[in-house]
């Protein structure tokens, strides 16, 4: 069997966005990692939200093996994968006014905790409001988005803002509009898109920045251990008891 020419394209493309935003971003991934680490060492609390898709590199950082402990999936019943029934639920949400305030109200989260949100469009009220709550609330707000759509697209919130415009930290992803990197002859849409890959691999670059900014503090980083190696459920018994209160995942 012939090696598919779509295919090779497509990792080029990924791997093109990846060295864009390791070249671009490196300082404010850098900046997030310090914010995140500041955050552990002052005894505060970590979570991250997307919705839809943009679930996914979120989910990717909570209770992951190589992963920080505290990083805690911060839930909207309905929008955190495609198992809402019908599909559309789940994206007709992102852009219900009102939402993220009764999801951040009954919340663990309060004053100094950080947030991570992501969302490749930023435009939607959802993600845009869970970040204006958040930081009228005092915690410290990481946005990961497509820059792009800013300028691409219209805003779906009433104030005519974006996610990006309500972040202490912004990371781009460099994502076209429309997520798609491929187009070909004889497939009349766009295809192949690269948001996941790109998104999830920021995520893990700042938990590399932030492990080794709290080692930097003379700290251990709470690090989870493969449960696949032998010790690994031990360690992460450890772990997990020495940092419960912050951890919200297991309750």
């Amino acid at each position: 069997m012939s090696e598919s020419k779509l295919a090779g394209q497509f990792f080029d493309a990924a791997i093109g966005l990846l060295e864009r935003v390791r070249d671009e971003e490196g300082a404010r991934i850098a900046e997030a990692g310090t914010v995140i680490a500041e955050a552990v060492a002052g005894g505060k609390r970590l979570f991250a939200f997307g919705a839809g898709h943009s679930s996914l590199p979120a989910q990717d950082v909570v209770y992951r093996a190589g992963g920080l402990a505290l990083m805690n999936f911060l839930a909207v019943p309905g929008t955190a994968g495609v198992d809402v029934m019908p599909a559309t639920l789940g994206s007709a949400l992102e852009r219900v006014d009102g939402l993220a305030g009764a999801v951040l109200d009954s919340s663990p989260a309060s004053e100094g905790d950080v947030l991570v949100i992501i969302s490749l469009s930023g435009r939607n009220a959802l993600p845009v409001e869970m970040a204006m709550n958040a930081r009228a609330i005092g915690l410290k707000v990481i946005g990961v988005t497509s820059v792009a759509y800013a300028t691409g697209t219209k805003s779906r919130h009433v104030s005519g803002t974006y996610l990006k415009d309500h972040c202490d930290i912004v990371l781009d992803s460099k994502i076209a509009v429309g997520d798609a990197e491929l187009t070909a002859d004889g497939i009349d849409a766009p295809f192949a898109p690269a948001s996941t890959v790109v998104t999830s691999a920021i995520m893990q670059a700042v938990m590399a920045a932030a492990a080794g900014e709290i080692a930097a503090r003379g700290l251990e980083p709470p690090l989870l251990r493969s449960g696949n190696v032998d010790g690994g459920h031990e360690w992460n018994g450890r772990v997990m008891q020495e940092y419960g209160d912050r951890i919200f995942f297991r309750h």
